[in-house]
């Protein structure tokens, strides 16, 4: 027996700065939602203003989860305490394991021009918490793209979607990261995991989400949270949409936040702040 999944909640995202002045909308991680376990944080960056952008996100650490970045305009350069390098252009995607930690920068290649992407933060298991870092970067032409029904397409990060799998592997949470875009008046069901947290971010146009009576219209800038179930329903009426669809398996573990450092209890927190004054959380000691 197949079940719907149907919007629980309306999120609208709230303008806010991060980095050395990044402009961007925050959708997850807000007073009016906090997290979706095991998603911590969603934000969008989408400028074509130079000052919105050029400062980027110089030299910070990373402890206890994981971030995922998606490109869909511009370019920026990944540089770490490590020596490790590398250029996200439009259509990639880097899922790094901050593990026990990274010190990194995210910073422009570009000094015009439309820069338009998305940050995610996932949540690691508090038994995975201290493993060892690690990037998974991925080129736009290794990302599939898949026809889910006449008009809609999706990209496929990670998890499996019409029988395409994605490229990112490995990822404890298991989860499914899709980008659709659906042309108007089209229609498509999607196929989740049951008693995974699922989540639905329109970038553009409208998107109607649910089955029948139960749908529900979601504009640009806002994210539905998903109820359970094993099947997501998405229409588009005179216009076109595009979405991100997350989805992933809870963790249901204790959740201690600090900036740039999540971990399981204060006492971890602490120890995070410690090692990264002392430099042992860039030696990996």
């Amino acid at each position: 027996m197949t079940t719907d999944r149907h919007v629980t909640k309306v999120i609208t995202g709230q303008p806010t700065s991060d980095g050395a002045g990044v402009q961007l909308t925050r959708v997850l991680g807000t007073p009016q939602l906090d997290h979706l376990d095991p998603f911590l944080l969603l934000d969008e960056f989408k400028s074509d203003r130079p000052g919105d952008y050029l400062a980027g996100f110089p030299d910070h650490p990373h402890r206890g989860f994981e971030t995922v970045t998606y490109m869909l305009a511009g370019a920026m350069r990944h540089r770490d305490h490590v020596g490790n390098e590398g250029e996200l252009v439009a259509g990639s995607v880097q899922w790094m394991t901050a593990g026990r930690g990274i010190v990194h920068s995210e910073m422009p290649l570009q000094k015009d021009g439309l820069m338009w992407g998305f940050q995610l933060w996932v949540n690691l298991p508090a038994r995975s918490k201290m493993t060892a870092p690690r990037y998974q970067d991925i080129p736009p032409e290794k990302i599939p793209e898949v026809e889910l029904a006449p008009g809609v397409r999706a990209r496929v990060i990670a998890g499996e979607a019409a029988g395409v799998r994605g490229p990112v592997e490995g990822i404890v949470t298991q989860p499914l990261y899709l980008d659709v875009r659906m042309e108007p008046r089209s229609r498509a069901t999607l196929e989740l995991t049951p008693g995974h947290a699922a989540c639905a971010y329109v970038y553009e146009g409208q998107v109607a989400l649910g089955a029948d009576t139960k749908a529900q219209e979601i504009a640009a800038g806002r994210l539905a949270v998903l109820g359970d179930g094993d099947r997501l329903t998405a229409v588009t009426g005179g216009a076109a949409g595009r979405f991100l669809l997350l989805a992933a398996r809870p963790l249901r573990e204790p959740i201690a936040r600090y900036g740039p450092f999540v971990m399981n209890t204060r006492e971890e927190i602490v120890q995070a702040v410690e090692d990264y004054r002392s430099g042992a959380l860039a030696s990996g000691v």
